[in-house]
């Protein structure tokens, strides 16, 4: 059985909204994810190969990931 904590972190990325500005928009036209927000957080949850990318196009934008 697979340990739940490396699954959830395959599946989804929290950070900062506010290190979301301006990418918002394109996140939801380009993969395939859901974006939640709540008390300052955003949760980006999707599949580990959209959750890849969404990191890849996050770090070229220079947003720094937990």
């Amino acid at each position: 059985m697979p340990d739940p904590s490396k699954l959830r972190d395959s599946t989804q990325i929290v950070l900062p909204c506010d290190e979301l500005d301006g990418l918002r928009p394109t996140l939801d036209a380009e993969f395939t994810v859901s974006v939640t927000a709540d008390d300052g957080w955003c949760r980006i949850i999707g599949s580990p190969v959209e959750i890849k990318r969404v990191s890849e196009f996050l770090a070229r934008r220079g947003v720094t990931l937990p």
